[in-house]
């Protein structure tokens, strides 16, 4: 796994990161984090981190704009945290001389010439430290600050690590980390958990204004002038899925929010237990089986997802009943 990076690294002098639309701390922390361990330990190389900047994730940086006169196709492309082609942000594959794609999501579909793909890690950042880690390749601070948050993230403060075994891995990493470089982690917290107030206000609307269904969806539609009422962007809504994760009777929990600006409506999904993913991919999405994502054109798309993410917990709890009799 290690070999297949490393020679492409030394290999090409141009090259492009990229990663999924709609960019999360651990889509832009690998970015990053990944771009400064190059620039660190691979110096003569040229690399540009590509994609959609986002308001919300500023404190990550800035992103870069390829030369007017580019040339992909003498260029090494690393694809990160994307498990499929319609997810990805600003490049085109097929344009590059080599291509490599780096990521935790279950496989969906060939995207780049070489897979790197870990589904049982927590985060696509948690494979990059574990990459670099224990060679003769050089940590910076800033690198294992980006790395850092895109682990915190995308395990919502370590409460989802994929397991015992990963669990000890990506502690054994965050503490690698801290020992190494002395990020100090109160900061970075404070960054990646800091609020406006109206996105607090939001926060209360959506407490008070919750649907959850006959077998335990919970749910809520952000339209577009809810979003202006509260001054907050789509982004901002669909994040705030993680607020809402131990709410008692409910199994599955989305936040529906509506983009006019790109004529969609985004739906961020979470589960206690019924896999989602699968259902998600039916809607222009996907993601893993507890945490996925879906972007519908329509109301009534939206509302059949909803339909069928209530028969799917229905089963599951029609299921654990049985298990419980036959014991």
């Amino acid at each position: 796994m290690k070999t297949k990076l490393f020679n492409r690294l030394k290999k090409y002098n141009k090259i492009v990161i990229a990663r999924h639309i709609g960019p999360d701390p651990d889509a832009l922390g690998s970015q990053m984090g990944l771009k400064e361990l190059i620039n660190k330990n691979f110096p003569d190389k040229e690399v540009y981190v590509v994609g959609a900047p986002t308001i919300k994730f500023k404190y990550f940086g800035k992103l870069d704009k390829l030369p007017e006169n580019f040339d992909c196709s003498q260029a090494l492309l690393i694809l990160l945290d994307t498990p499929d082609k319609k997810r990805i942000d600003g490049v085109d594959t097929k344009l590059f001389k080599d291509s490599i794609r780096i990521d935790h999501h279950p496989f969906m579909e060939k995207t780049c010439r070489v897979d790197l793909i870990d589904d049982k890690a927590s985060s696509t950042c948690q494979i990059i430290v574990e990459l670099f880690k224990g060679n003769k390749y050089t940590f910076t601070k800033k690198a294992a600050e980006y790395l850092f948050l895109g682990m915190v993230a995308d395990t919502n403060r370590f409460l989802y690590t994929n397991g015992v075994t990963n669990s000890i891995k990506l502690f054994e990493l965050v503490s690698y980390l801290i020992k190494l470089t002395k990020i100090d982690i109160s900061t970075l917290y404070t960054k990646l958990y800091m609020r406006n107030i109206n996105e607090i206000k939001l926060q209360g609307y959506i407490s008070q204004n919750l649907t959850i269904t006959e077998n335990g969806v919970g749910y809520i539609k952000i339209t577009e002038d809810i979003i202006k009422e509260f001054n907050v962007d789509s982004a901002s809504a669909g994040n705030m899925v993680n607020e809402f994760n131990f709410i008692d009777g409910i199994l599955v929990w989305i936040m529906i929010s509506e983009d006019k600006k790109l004529g969609l409506i985004r739906l961020n999904i979470r589960s206690r237990g019924p896999v989602i993913n699968k259902l998600a991919e039916n809607y222009n999405g996907g993601g893993h089986k507890l945490a996925a994502g879906a972007r519908v054109k329509t109301e009534q798309e939206v509302d059949q997802l909803i339909e069928e993410l209530d028969n799917l917990c229905q089963e599951y709890r029609e299921e654990g009943v049985s298990e419980d009799e036959d014991k």
